[in-house]
């Protein structure tokens, strides 16, 4: 239902994304070659994406937050993708066990933050005062939980849509595979 497009192949308004997607990874990924299906969800993706990098939540933060969503909602691309980031940035294995698993992390700011992201998850926004208390308790600020908001946005439409065209995994992230059946599914 979902082809795997080229370049040349996907609709016009995909075909400057694909080709700079190529350009930066040396190929384009299955999941961008389908999801080019619709040059507006690539595309928004990409641009959202491009906004929540520039919050002032710090980059292993962000990672946190990503994967937070990306085990709840069940995407192997995206826990793939995201365990090579956080080996990228150093992480210690403790803590990028502990996201895969969806269990409690080693560290106490960084288990605020997945706490209140699945919080705010949970309620669709409505977050009980003590959750929000408990997340600006622990050296986040209200811009950061806006900040988580845009992150859940940003990345339900990346675990959706790579979920809706079941997106193969990148031959690049082989070695990070993720199976939510034996993750260990614990909050």
């Amino acid at each position: 239902m979902f082809p795997d497009h080229t370049p040349e192949s996907a609709p016009p308004a995909a075909r400057p994304t694909m080709a700079a997607t190529a350009k930066k990874f040396g190929h384009v990924p299955p999941a961008v070659a389908r999801m080019a299906t619709s040059p507006e969800t690539l595309n928004g993706f990409l641009k959202l994406n491009a906004i929540f990098e520039t919050t002032t939540l710090t980059a292993l933060e962000r990672e946190v937050l990503v994967m937070t969503v990306a085990t709840r909602n069940g995407c192997h691309v995206c826990v793939a993708m995201h365990t090579a980031s956080l080996s990228g940035l150093s992480a210690s294995p403790d803590l990028i066990a502990a996201l895969r698993a969806q269990a409690p992390l080693p560290s106490a700011r960084l288990e605020a933050l997945r706490r209140f992201t699945l919080t705010v998850m949970d309620t669709t926004g409505d977050v009980p005062p003590s959750s929000l208390a408990e997340f600006v308790e622990a050296g986040f600020t209200p811009r950061n939980a806006l900040e988580v908001v845009l992150g859940i946005g940003t990345y339900t439409v990346s675990t959706y849509a790579n979920r809706l065209i079941q997106a193969p995994l990148d031959e690049a992230f082989a070695g990070h595979a993720w199976d939510p059946e034996t993750a260990g599914a614990a909050r």
